[in-house]
């Protein structure tokens, strides 16, 4: 069966209200933590994780940091927009020289409020400085605003600092407050760009992390900005219908480097699963075509799935040294491009062999993930967690499952 044949009704499952965690708890790892493997639960605490990984294993983390995406402008009369910032308008952007850049920049962004916008511009002024919007173009849903401020020594993240808020998820159905500052980041988060956490690797600690360094288990970090539509649920009655959202992947040739040899590789979060199945992908279609362009390479929703690539039996490490070469070739030390991969049953993973990840909603793409790691079996796990107390969502505990 082709993914897109799936009916999404087929990923659904009743989550009650009261089990959204809609705070995170006192103590990072003290979250619960579900392990599945070869049709096997268990329960135990998340400082606990490194017990169940092997020794050599490599962890690879997302490190994207979140930024306070939202901004809240009002009109001449007084009435509220909200602006959310969703990625650069620009092509192929270096996420660190965007936030750096002073002065202006445009973004695509979402708008609230849409009908109360009438003037050109809109201001926003506090604390000695002043933010202008101006809407420059308009595709569906998503507006091209242009931002200008002053004074224009300030770079973009400084005044997304001052001035705006951070987007804690809607399903939480409440307000940001301070907890959300520390707790909706993870302790390694570094590269700004995100609108949403990749929420499994919330629960890491500097203790969990000692413990990982003594059993010899590697890490290693990857960059994917996490766009607004990892929340957009699926609509239509089969997945065909469904648009993949496409977010922004960044990481450096000695990360590809190191994770070619490892004996096992273990994703933290669906982020840097995304991620690692998108290289081995890149890296099929440089060795099939090692003069392709970087958007050639990248991939596109149903790219995984095409007969073309599938034909092509290529390892792990194969791909990897294809996708090095290429850079070689283009004198390239960072790799920089979108993704739309979708991972879905009967998807089978190329380069993972489990995955740590947190509780998610129903008839989403990334419950279609899940499924692709453990097959029928997600609904068991899923039934487990709901029947033993598990917390659901962002905030909520987690699972290590090792793929069928």
């Amino acid at each position: 069966m082709h993914p897109k044949d799936l009916h999404i009704k087929d990923f659904s499952y009743d989550l009650p209200e009261e089990r959204i965690a809609k705070y995170p708890l006192a103590q990072r790892d003290e979250s619960k933590l579900l392990v599945y493997r070869h049709g096997n639960i268990a329960e135990d605490c998340y400082k606990n994780i490194a017990t169940y990984l092997p020794e050599h294993t490599m962890l690879v983390f997302n490190n994207t940091k979140v930024i306070q995406a939202r901004l809240h402008f009002e009109n001449s009369t007084g009435a509220r927009i909200e602006i959310f910032c969703l990625e650069p308008a620009e092509e192929n952007p270096e996420m660190a020289k965007v936030m750096s850049q002073t002065g202006s920049v445009r973004w695509k962004c979402l708008v609230g409020r849409l009908a109360k916008w009438k003037e050109e511009f809109l201001t926003l002024k506090a604390d000695g400085f002043e933010l202008q919007a101006k809407i420059i173009s308009r595709e569906n849903d998503t507006f091209t605003i242009a931002f200008s401020w002053q004074p224009s020594d300030l770079s973009f993240a400084e005044i997304l600092d001052k001035t705006g808020q951070l987007p804690i998820p809607p399903y939480l159905k409440r307000s940001t407050e301070t907890i959300d500052h520390e707790r909706y980041q993870t302790v390694y988060a570094e590269h700004q760009g995100s609108v949403a956490a990749p929420t499994a690797g919330l629960h890491f600690t500097p203790t969990i992390f000692a413990a990982l360094s003594e059993k010899q288990i590697a890490q290693t970090y990857v960059t994917l900005h996490v766009g607004a539509g990892t929340f957009k649920p699926v609509k239509s009655e089969t997945i065909a219908h469904h648009e993949m959202h496409a977010e922004w992947i960044g990481l450096s040739r000695d990360t590809i480097q190191s994770i070619v040899g490892r004996p096992s590789l273990v994703a933290v979060g669906t982020t840097s699963l995304r991620t690692l199945e998108t290289l081995y992908w890149m890296g099929v279609k440089a060795k099939q075509n090692p003069t392709a362009t970087l958007q050639e390479l990248e991939l596109k929703q149903w790219d995984a799935y095409d007969h073309k690539w599938n034909a092509y039996e290529t390892k792990r490490d194969e791909a990897l040294t294809a996708l090095l070469d290429w850079m070689s070739r283009h004198n390239s030390t960072q790799l920089i491009c979108k993704t739309q991969i979708l991972i879905a049953p009967p998807y089978q993973l190329k380069m993972a062999d489990a995955l740590i990840t947190n509780f998610h909603q129903s008839n989403s793409t990334l419950l279609l993930l899940v499924a692709a790691v453990v097959g029928e079996d997600w609904k068991t796990i899923y039934d487990y967690a709901l029947a033993n107390d598990f917390r659901f969502l962002s905030y909520g505990d987690g699972s290590l499952l090792f793929a069928r």
